[in-house]
């Protein structure tokens, strides 16, 4: 069965998560183990089968690393710190550590507005 014939929520193959995004096989797996959240079922042969969360997210690493310019390093802050005050305790010191006092003359609501547009721009 081909990938375009398949529901909305089936698993994909490794194949197909490659030829839907772009890049190689070796890639998925090289993000796998730099990028901990991306963790794909595997059954026997060591087959790996994304599910639809496992997909989003490896479309949300392509488009950052490919699209975006981001680095490896810089997708991985991003995702410690999108994942919030659960995986606060694994952030890197430089995201743990707390904002410094306001500097004079800084529009902190401004600057808030950027954050959440950026952070929406950040979710498929």
């Amino acid at each position: 069965m081909a990938s375009a014939e398949k529901g909305p929520g089936a698993f994909k193959t490794i194949g197909e998560l490659s030829a839907e995004l772009g890049v190689a096989q070796h890639i998925l797996r090289y993000w796998e183990t730099k990028f901990p959240q991306l963790k794909p079922l595997q059954r026997a042969g060591n087959r790996r089968y994304y599910r639809t969360s496992d997909v989003d997210l490896a479309r949300r690493i392509n488009r950052l690393l490919n699209e975006e310019g981001y680095t490896v390093r810089g997708v991985q802050k991003l995702l410690v710190v999108k994942a919030g005050v659960a995986g606060a305790e694994q952030a890197p010191e430089s995201v743990r550590q707390p904002a410094p006092a306001q500097p004079a003359g800084v529009d902190v609501d401004r600057l808030r507005e950027i954050r959440n547009h950026l952070a929406s721009a950040l979710d498929l």
